[in-house]
C-alpha cells in the first residue's frame, strides 16, 4: 500500500517538473530575445571636411542662428503668432525654418549665437539640444554654437552644455580655447584661467588648390557672455570679462599662435549672445533694420567695443537676445548686427515673420589668383512663403585693395 502510494507520488512530482521544464523552454525560445539586455551602441563623432575654407568662387557663407528657444518639441507650442497659426504651431515650425534656409542659402558654415534650448521648458537638456542642433548634423556642414541665458536652465549648467554640444556631429565648437603658443609645452590643453564656457576661435583659409590654401585668411571669434549676475545688489545680465578679452587681445596679436600677424589682412568676426551695452547708442543713429524692444544688456561694461577697436581686425559682431530687434549698425568702425530671433517658442512679434541672418565673405580677385578678404555682406530671409531677402548691405571692404 505504501509503495503504491509512493509511486503515485513520484510520477506526481515528475510531472510537476516536466511541466515546469515545458514552461521554461517555451519562455526562452519565444520571449528570451525579449528579456536580454542589450549593450548600448557607441557612437563615434562624425567631424566635417576641415579645415574651414572659401569656396572655389572665393566666397565664405554664413548663416547665424539666434535664438531658437527649442522645448520638447511637437508638445512646445508657438508663441507671439497669429491666431490663424496658432493651433499647429510648435518648436516644428522651427525646426522646419532651419531646413528650409539651409536649404535655401547653402551656407559653407552655421553659426548658432545661443539661447539654443529653452531650459524652463524641457526635462531633458540633451535631447532638446540633439532636436534643436538636428538640422544643422543633417545637413552635413561644419556650425558651432555659444550659449545664451536660458539654456542651462535644465538638467546641465553651463560647462556640461558646452561639452556635449563639442560633442555633437559636425560640430567645431569648444568648451574653452587651446592652449597653442608653440613655445608652451602644454600646447593643446584647454586654458583655464578664462571665464565662461564656449570661447574659441576658428580659422578660414584660402580655396583648396589656391596659393591661399594653407592661409589662415579670415576668422571667427566665440565668446560666452554669461547669463545673469548680481553686482552690487544688482541682478543684471551676464557680460564678457576681462580674462575672455585678454584671450581675445592675445589671439588677435599672434601672441598664442606663435606668429607675427598683420590684422588688416585678416579680417574677423565675432559671435556671442548678449548685446554690450554700447548697443543702446544706435538708438539715435542710422541702422538698416528694425529697433523692436529695447536692448536687454548688463549694467557693466567691461570695454568690449574698446578691445575690438583696439585689435583692428574684428569688423562685426553679432549677437542674439533681443529677438525682435534686427539691425545693424556702426559704432567706431565696428558694425553692431543682431540676428533676429528664429524660434517659435520665443516670444515675438504675431505678424512679424521669424528670421536668420546670412553673411557672405568674398575674396578679391587679382590678374591671375584670388587675394584677401576684399568684401563682408549680410541679409535677413523670412521665414515667409518665399523666403524673402531682406536689408541687404555691405559691412565691410577693404579699401586698400582696388
Amino acid at each position: 500500500m505504501e509503495s503504491t502510494s509512493s509511486i503515485a507520488k513520484w510520477k506526481h512530482s515528475l510531472l510537476y517538473l516536466s511541466l515546469i521544464y515545458a514552461t521554461l523552454y517555451y519562455l526562452h525560445h519565444r520571449i528570451s530575445d525579449k528579456l536580454q539586455i542589450s549593450q548600448p551602441k557607441v557612437h563615434l563623432k562624425k567631424n566635417p571636411d576641415l579645415p574651414l575654407r572659401f569656396r572655389y568662387d572665393g566666397t565664405f557663407k554664413i548663416l547665424q542662428v539666434a535664438d531658437m528657444h527649442y522645448g520638447m518639441g511637437m508638445v512646445t507650442r508657438c508663441r507671439d503668432v497669429l491666431p490663424s497659426q496658432f493651433a499647429y504651431c510648435s518648436d516644428l515650425n522651427t525646426t522646419r525654418f532651419l531646413k528650409r534656409i539651409i536649404e535655401a542659402e547653402k551656407p559653407d558654415f552655421i553659426a548658432f549665437t545661443g539661447d539654443n534650448i529653452f531650459g524652463t521648458s524641457t526635462t531633458d537638456a540633451a535631447e532638446s539640444m540633439i532636436e534643436a542642433f538636428g538640422p544643422a548634423m543633417e545637413s552635413r556642414l561644419p556650425w558651432a554654437a555659444v550659449l545664451g541665458n536660458h539654456d542651462q536652465e535644465s538638467t546641465m549648467i553651463r560647462e556640461e552644455l558646452m561639452y556635449f554640444i563639442s560633442l555633437m556631429d559636425y560640430s567645431v565648437a569648444r568648451t574653452n580655447p587651446l592652449a597653442e603658443d608653440l613655445s608652451n609645452p602644454t600646447k593643446g590643453d584647454i586654458i583655464e584661467n578664462i571665464d565662461g564656457f564656449g570661447n574659441y576661435d576658428l580659422r578660414v583659409y584660402g580655396p583648396a588648390g589656391s596659393h591661399l590654401a594653407n592661409s589662415s585668411i579670415f576668422r571667427l571669434f566665440f565668446l560666452d557672455s554669461g547669463d545673469r549676475e548680481i553686482v552690487q545688489g544688482i541682478r543684471t545680465y551676464g557680460w564678457i570679462k576681462e580674462s575672455q578679452l585678454r584671450w581675445l587681445r592675445g589671439v588677435s596679436e599672434g601672441i598664442l599662435q606663435g606668429q607675427k600677424q598683420d590684422s588688416s589682412h585678416s579680417p574677423a568676426l565675432a559671435f556671442f549672445h548678449i548685446p554690450i551695452p554700447e548697443i543702446r547708442q544706435l538708438y539715435y543713429r542710422k541702422i538698416v533694420g528694425q529697433l523692436h524692444e529695447a536692448a536687454a544688456c548688463s549694467i557693466v561694461n567691461s570695454g568690449v567695443l574698446q578691445t575690438f577697436v583696439s585689435m583692428g581686425d574684428v569688423k562685426a559682431v553679432f549677437m542674439g537676445h533681443d529677438h525682435t530687434n534686427d539691425f545693424c549698425g556702426n559704432l567706431d568702425g565696428i558694425w553692431l548686427c543682431y540676428g533676429g530671433g528664429i524660434g517659435y517658442h520665443g516670444y515675438g512679434r504675431a505678424g512679424w515673420p521669424r528670421r536668420a541672418r546670412v553673411i557672405l565673405a568674398e575674396l578679391g580677385k587679382g590678374e591671375n589668383a584670388w587675394t584677401r578678404v576684399e568684401r563682408i555682406k549680410t541679409w535677413k530671409c523670412l521665414d515667409d512663403e518665399k523666403l524673402s531677402k531682406i536689408d541687404e548691405q555691405v559691412l565691410w571692404e577693404d579699401l586698400h585693395w582696388g
